[in-house]
This record gives structure tokens, C-alpha cells and sequence, in this order.
């Protein structure tokens, strides 16, 4: 049987590294951790970035080349970052080391290997764009239609569904039951689809981002011979933020150390919060079990939060089940206790924050340091409102303005059309919404309703109130041509004008609005966008944001006046001095002096989709404590007792879950009065 000589170089000379004095107790036990597989579990801001760095530079110390080391991270900023710490211990040339993402390594080994992949030299990787080109292309095909107007879903959200499989490594139709059930009527065309989808970029000698991960496994698998060069060159393998693995990813990881098994993996199961985009909490519980013998380091040193804060974490951490046992020590002298707020309404809850805000601001706290977080974007508008009024500057991470959404202004396009049937741009918005109207199509139609949009509009400044003699819209459409695939639709939009118009004047912002949502844009939604409840929340919001007002002008002119002043940038920060509006999965690795997290009652935060399963509930606690351990030195955290309902009776709310299993000594409750307004 051969024998195995690992060629080792000469430790490097010069001045070594004193990690005893340059890590704590914890830190130093991982980073100079024997060969072999190992966990290092690191909680909330215990510097889990200088334990790889430091190891990666403890290796190289120790003869190590740098080519037999390989760095896997999630972000190319991540492995930048990294190795330039490590360049900056003053270690040897990195240029050989193997550092970057998932898919930069995948990539980087396929274009050594492209025909044993199945690719020919050259191949090229598509963008989000160029993929979502191709879906529409095989969706046009397995639908068999003729544009993009007569699919029944979106080519983006047919694509998120095909990249959720891929990345859960489970079937398309599996991927809908679990993920999307909203368009399980189209599991079937959807297979088509993934079929059609492959075979074009075989055509095309293309990969997109997922088969960079894919097809490098595969490779693996199927040439052993490639496999061992790798597995052998790779003596050790480290993984950042590896609660956050996929299962693809984890297979990929698996076969690369498969030799060697020197695995360090780095990362913190609490704050496993990204199970909807295919990461899988137990990778890394079940790390133990998969790589027998493997050791476990905890760092669990905080450098970040007061010890008042960390309680509230470490209280939250108690409350979950499937966790490793750790607990959040500081390292920063003792602050204020954390405050609870219950507020009566949402509104308050924005006037609160905003007052507070201008507080902190009068104390010295920049306004980059502070921060509200959120469990889903619609929980957002008012604040953003409210500060809009207040002047103070903002940027929100968690995706666009609400007034600036896609969705908001695609409502709103029926809205504007009613008051105004002049416009345009509305009415071309609104109608490419339906199915087999594509740009030529509205085009065509407008042409020919713009006489008759002139015509309606003069009799309606010439009418009294009871609009008489004002023609009637829906008539107008009724008159018009189009598409066979739009007929069905078309006739509704006509019935749904009469509702908007049904004595030629419009009615109530927000019975326009729910006449809207639920005879025409709810379908609509429901087949073109991967998160359909969130958006559909957003409309129930807009709607609340309608109830005040009884004129759709007034209503409309509101609108457009808050989309205008975010598009100015009105206090906008420019040199980067801004709150930050962010929901938690976004605010994951940030920090802030001051942290506000608001909604936190049941169905918000947790939310409502939650509550009827416990791994579920529990992926909420885990982005609980990772929204409070955000805060270095104030914590906020409020619920709004009552939700206002469009056109319904407002709605009692029950505080979080969350809140109710921290001991009230942990925090301080603070009784609100006034700004009792919406």
C-alpha cells in the first residue's frame, strides 16, 4: 500500500505572531486547533472574521503553503477582506491561496476542466438577465406561447423557482410544494420548463451562478481522478458563515476535504435565518454526526453590545430548542437597560421613533449610527413617512422606497387612469398587466382611446357632481380590440372601471383600491412575484395609508408627493450621514449605536406564516436575536397595541412571543403619550 509524503516548506522567518496576546482565551484555542474536522461556533460579535484570519495565518506559521489552503466565503468582500487582514499580520505571499465563493472556486475549476464538465473551452457564465432570457425563452416553449404578455408567470420568478431547486437539490415540483404553493397549479410546465432551460444553455455553452456550483460537484463526482488532485492539494479547508450553507453547497464542501478532512467550519446557528433562499439550519447542527470526532470550539467573548443588551440575547438564545448551548459574555462596561415600548398604533409608533431619534441626535448620535429594523418591508412606511416629515435622512437596504415598488405604482396605475383618462403612462402600465398585452398592444389601444379618453375628460368638466353625460369607460373598452388571450381579462378590467366610476365620478381611494387588489391585481401577483405575501401585506398598508382620505386627487397627489421627495433625496444624507431602514435578513453582520426593532407582535414579528409550525418559529427567534444583537449601546423595542384595517374594524395586537420570554427585569418600559394620529 503507498504511502503518503505531504511535501512541507520551512516556517517563515522574521517576526511571528503573539497569538496569545492578540486573541482571547476562545479564540486562541480555535485558531490553533489541531488537524482535523472542527466546529467554531461564534456568537453575535465575538469576532469571528479574526479567527479565520488568524488561522489562515497560523497555518502559513506553521509550513503550510498557501496553495494548499482554501478559503470558502459568501461574498467576495468577505474573502477580500480576510486575506488582506492576514497580509497585514505579515505573512508571505498569498497569491496562491485559494480564497473566494462558492461559485468563484466552482468557476475557477470548471475552466480547467471544462470538457470533462460537458462544456466546451470558453464557456460562458450568464448574468441574472441574460438566465432570465433564457427561462422566458423556454417558458415561451413549454406554454406554447407566442410573447411574453401570454405566459401565465413571470420568467423571474419561473427562474427563482429553477434556482431553488438546483440549490435545495431537490426536484422543481418539491421546490413549489415547499416554497412557492402559490404556483403549484404550474409544477408541470415548470418541469418542462427546467428541461428547456438546460438544454438552451447547452446549446449556448453557457452556465448560470447556480451551475457553477453544480456542475463542480458533479465534476467531482463523476472523474475521480480530478477529484483527488483536488482533495489532495486542499490540506485545509475553511467555511465562513456556514450555517448559511445550502445543501449543494455543503455537497460541494464534503467532496473538496474529503481527503484531508482537516474542515474548519465558522459560524453561529443562532442567527440561521435564511431557510428562504435555500440555506439549511442543519448543516451545521449535524456537522458532528457527519464528520465523527469532530471538535467543537464556542467564542462567545462579545465585543460589540452592553451587558444589558446581551442579556436580552442571551434570554433569547434559552428560548431556542435546536441550538447549541452558548452564552453572549461582554466585553464593554455595564449601559442601560434595553426599552420595551408598547404604543397604540402604528402611527405612534413612527411619531415615538422620530422623536426619539432627534433626542439621540441632540446627544451626539450621528445619525449613521442609528437604525430601525423590521421583519418584513411594509413594516416600514410609516416610519419612512414619518421621518420624511421630520427631515431626517434615510436609505433603506431592505429594497425600494415603498411609494417607488413596483407593485405600489402598478395599483396606483389604475387610480390615476380613473381620475385622469388622459394619461398615458397610466393606462399603458395598467393594461401590460393583463395577459397577452404586451408594448405593441398598448400602443395599439391607446391609440385608439386617446380620442375618446379627450372626449370623456371634457364631459366631466362640463358635468355637475352627479356626473350625468359624463360616457362611460368601461363602454369605451368595451368597443376597443384586443388580443383573444386578453378577452377574458379585458372584460373584467371593464367591470372594474364600473366599480371605480359607477356614476362617472371616482369613489373612495380605498374602495378603489380593494376593488383593485381583488378583482384584477391579486392574480396578477400571485403568478409574478416569489414573495406575493409580502407584497400583498404592502398593499394592505397603502390601503390603510388610503383610509384617510376621501378624495382619490387628494390621495394620488400624496403619493406622488412622497415618491417625489424620496427621488430629491430630501435630507438624503449624501455623505452618508443616514438612518438606515433595513429589515433584519439584511442587517445580519451590521451594527449600530442605537437600534430600534418595531411591529413585534404576533403575525408581525413573528410572522403570520410562522406561527403554525415550530421550525418555522423558531428561524423567527433566531432573526430576534439577530436584530437585538445589532445594538451596541440603546435598544428599542416596541409594539403597536392596535392595527389599523382598511375598511375593516381595527385589529387588537398581541405582543411578540419574543418579548413575553424575557424576564421584565431585563427591561425597562417606557409609557407613551400623544402623536396619536395615523
Amino acid at each position: 500500500m503507498a504511502r503518503e509524503y505531504v511535501i512541507r516548506r520551512a516556517a517563515p522567518q522574521g517576526p511571528r505572531i503573539d497569538f496569545a496576546a492578540e486573541l482571547n482565551p476562545q479564540q486562541l484555542e480555535a485558531v490553533t486547533a489541531p488537524p482535523g474536522p472542527c466546529l467554531v461556533l461564534a456568537g453575535a460579535g465575538s469576532g469571528k472574521t479574526r479567527v479565520l484570519t488568524y488561522r489562515v495565518a497560523y497555518l502559513l506559521e506553521n509550513g503550510v503553503s498557501a496553495s494548499q489552503i482554501l478559503l470558502l466565503t459568501f461574498t467576495n468582500k468577505a474573502s477580500r477582506e480576510m486575506l488582506e487582514r492576514v497580509a497585514a499580520l505579515g505573512a508571505q505571499d498569498l497569491s496562491e491561496l485559494w480564497g473566494g465563493t462558492f461559485h468563484s472556486v466552482g468557476n475557477r475549476i470548471l475552466r480547467r476542466f471544462p470538457r470533462e464538465a460537458g462544456y466546451e473551452e470558453g464557456f460562458t457564465v450568464m448574468d441574472r438577465e441574460d438566465a432570465e432570457e433564457f427561462v422566458q425563452a423556454a417558458l415561451l416553449e413549454g406554454a406554447k406561447a407566442r410573447k411574453a404578455a401570454d405566459l401565465p408567470l413571470k420568467a423571474s420568478l419561473a427562474a427563482d423557482i429553477l434556482s431553488y431547486s438546483v440549490n435545495v437539490c431537490k426536484s422543481v415540483t418539491d421546490a413549489i410544494r415547499e416554497r412557492f404553493p402559490q404556483v403549484e397549479e404550474y409544477a408541470e410546465l415548470l418541469e418542462r420548463v427546467a428541461v428547456g432551460y438546460h438544454q438552451r444553455k447547452r446549446q449556448a455553452n453557457a452556465l448560470d451562478f447556480d451551475d457553477l456550483l453544480l456542475r463542480t460537484a458533479d465534476l467531482l463526482e463523476k472523474c475521480p481522478e480530478i477529484a483527488q488532485g483536488y482533495q489532495k492539494q486542499f490540506q485545509f479547508v475553511l467555511v465562513d458563515e456556514y450555517q448559511d450553507t445550502n445543501p449543494l453547497q455543503s455537497r460541494l464542501i464534503d467532496l473538496l476535504s474529503a481527503h484531508h478532512r482537516n474542515l474548519m467550519v465558522v459560524g453561529d446557528d443562532a442567527q440561521a435565518i435564511y431557510s428562504w433562499r435555500g440555506a439549511d439550519h442543519r448543516n451545521i447542527l449535524s456537522f458532528e454526526k457527519r464528520y465523527p470526532g469532530a471538535r467543537v470550539y464556542k467564542v462567545e467573548t462579545n465585543y460589540r453590545s452592553t451587558p444589558e443588551i446581551l442579556k436580552v440575547a442571551n434570554a433569547t438564545l434559552d428560548q431556542l430548542e435546536k441550538v447549541y448551548r452558548k452564552e453572549l459574555i461582554a466585553a464593554r462596561k455595564s449601559g442601560e437597560l434595553p426599552k420595551v415600548i408598547p404604543v397604540m398604533s402604528g402611527g405612534q409608533q413612527a411619531r415615538f421613533i422620530v422623536s426619539r431619534m432627534l433626542e439621540l441626535s441632540d446627544e451626539g448620535v450621528e445619525w449613521n449610527q442609528m437604525a430601525v429594523l423590521y421583519r418584513a418591508h411594509f413594516h416600514s412606511m410609516e416610519v419612512q413617512m414619518e421621518m420624511t416629515r421630520a427631515g431626517i435622512p434615510f436609505q433603506i437596504t431592505s429594497g425600494l422606497r415603498f411609494f417607488e415598488q413596483a407593485h405600489i405604482k402598478d395599483v396606483g396605475a389604475f387610480l390615476k387612469f380613473v381620475v385622469n383618462p388622459r394619461d398615458e403612462v397610466a393606462f399603458k402600465r395598467m393594461v401590460k398587466l393583463l395577459p397577452g398585452i404586451g408594448g405593441r398592444s398598448a400602443d395599439a389601444l391607446w391609440n385608439d382611446l386617446a380620442p375618446v379618453a379627450r372626449e370623456i375628460q371634457s364631459a366631466r368638466e362640463r358635468s355637475g357632481a352627479d356626473g350625468v353625460g359624463i360616457p362611460s369607460l368601461a363602454d369605451a373598452l368595451s368597443k376597443m380590440k384586443v388580443p383573444a388571450k386578453a378577452m377574458s381579462a379585458w372584460k373584467q378590467l371593464g367591470h372594474t372601471l364600473e366599480e371605480l366610476l359607477p356614476s362617472g365620478r371616482p369613489v373612495a381611494p380605498l374602495q378603489m383600491l380593494q376593488s383593485v387588489r381583488d378583482a384584477v391585481y391579486d392574480d396578477y401577483a400571485r403568478s409574478k412575484f416569489p414573495d406575493y405575501d409580502n407584497r400583498r401585506e404592502d398593499l394592505n398598508t397603502l390601503a390603510q395609508f388610503a383610509s384617510q382620505y376621501t378624495s382619490a386627487e387628494e390621495f394620488l397627489d400624496q403619493m406622488a408627493l412622497m415618491g417625489a421627495t424620496d427621488q430629491e433625496g430630501h435630507g438624503a444624507g449624501g455623505d452618508g450621514d443616514a438612518v438606515t431602514l433595513s429589515s433584519v435578513h439584511q442587517a445580519k453582520g451590521l451594527e449600530w449605536k442605537a437600534v430600534f426593532v418595531v411591529w413585534l407582535t404576533e403575525g408581525m414579528f413573528p410572522s403570520l406564516r410562522s406561527m403554525g409550525s415550530e421550525e418555522a418559529l423558531e428561524e423567527e427567534r433566531r432573526l430576534f436575536y439577530v436584530a437585538v444583537t445589532r445594538a451596541e449601546d440603546d435598544l428599542y423595542l416596541s409594539w403597536p397595541l392596535i392595527r389599523r384595517n382598511a375598511g375593516a374594524a381595527d385589529a387588537m395586537q398581541r405582543i411578540s412571543p419574543f418579548l413575553q420570554g424575557i424576564a421584565p427585569e431585563l427591561l425597562e418600559e417606557w409609557q407613551i403619550s400623544g402623536g396619536m394620529n395615523f
